[in-house]
């Protein structure tokens, strides 16, 4: 007896690692299970490949995530199906600081421009890290520039304006910057043309003659909320962009010292070198090839 337990219990043991070795389940009927989660798995690896991912995809370029848009032109962000899109931004009514009758006023007004707004729109907010910089540089120009401060203020204007800067280096702060996007497509068949140059710009004078209206006339009914907005020109919208997707660098890399520093030009005004020039022409004209590229890929798929 003894040694048939001996036995049954070698068998068993030899059976473990035989099944532990081979990478399979211990026990025969967990080999069904097996089966069928991993027919679960192809069957989902195939679902995905399907919807246009694959498992060891790589990320797209950051252009990737700009192909539906065409540009700005004329203070609004264009699509590739003629849908224009109109930035405003919001100056707030200090709400809590009001009495119980202005509130109610100014809920009124705000409600009845929702109410008869037949149009599309959105609301957007953007947290910004807190930009101190421009008043730190005017705080030391004052200190620097002032001929009649004693040595005691002279010492702790400064101190102030080291602290204020490292309080601003260490403890970040945000604000909030709210903007309404007016969005409006343009139905391009609907519009009569001789050539498509004339087609292009009766597009871009519907889109931003019927956005145009819709911004004064919010503009007009929230003004009564004591809501004040006002529209975002090409660069603002550029600005507004370059602080999504660069929150961060944002703060050192200001998009307002750009312009100054003529980092949005094709070409400085400084003298260049003609190396330098055709370099620049050179990968314009590769990213025109790109671009055709990929929409002869898009219309083909």
């Amino acid at each position: 007896m003894l040694d048939m337990l001996l036995m049954g219990g070698l068998a068993i043991g030899l059976w473990i690692f035989y099944r532990v070795m081979m990478k399979e389940p211990i026990l025969p009927w967990g080999e069904k299970k097996a089966r069928e989660s991993s027919k679960f798995k192809k069957n989902s690896k195939t679902s995905d490949s399907k919807n246009g991912i694959e498992m060891d995809q790589e990320p797209q370029p950051f252009q990737e995530l700009f192909k539906d848009v065409k540009g700005i032109e004329s203070h609004m962000l264009r699509y590739k199906d003629d849908k224009f899109v109109m930035y405003a931004e919001v100056e707030p009514v200090n709400y809590f600081l009001l009495s119980q009758a202005e509130q109610e006023a100014i809920d009124v007004v705000f409600e009845r421009w929702l109410a008869q707004t037949n149009y599309q729109f959105q609301i957007y907010l953007q947290n910004r890290y807190v930009d101190l910089s421009d008043q730190i540089s005017s705080m030391r120009k004052s200190m620097e520039d002032a001929e009649d401060l004693s040595e005691n203020a002279r010492e702790y204007a400064k101190t102030m304006v080291e602290d204020l800067t490292e309080w601003q280096r260490i403890a970040p702060r945000f604000e909030t910057k709210r903007y309404l996007l007016f969005i409006y497509q343009v139905k391009s068949s609907e519009i009569n043309a001789e050539n498509q140059e004339e087609l292009e710009q009766k597009i871009v004078d519907k889109a931003f003659s019927e956005l145009s209206r819709r911004y004064f006339a919010a503009r007009n009914q929230l003004r009564k909320a004591r809501i004040d907005v006002q529209l975002l020109t090409s660069e603002g919208i550029t600005d507004v962009l370059y602080h999504a997707f660069n929150r961060k660098r944002a703060v050192k890399s200001r998009f307002k010292d750009f312009g100054p520093n003529e980092m949005l030009s094709l070409f400085v005004t400084s003298d260049q070198d003609d190396i330098r020039v055709d370099l620049v022409k050179e990968g314009i004209e590769d990213e025109a090839v790109t671009e055709e590229e990929r929409e002869q890929k898009e219309q083909a798929s």
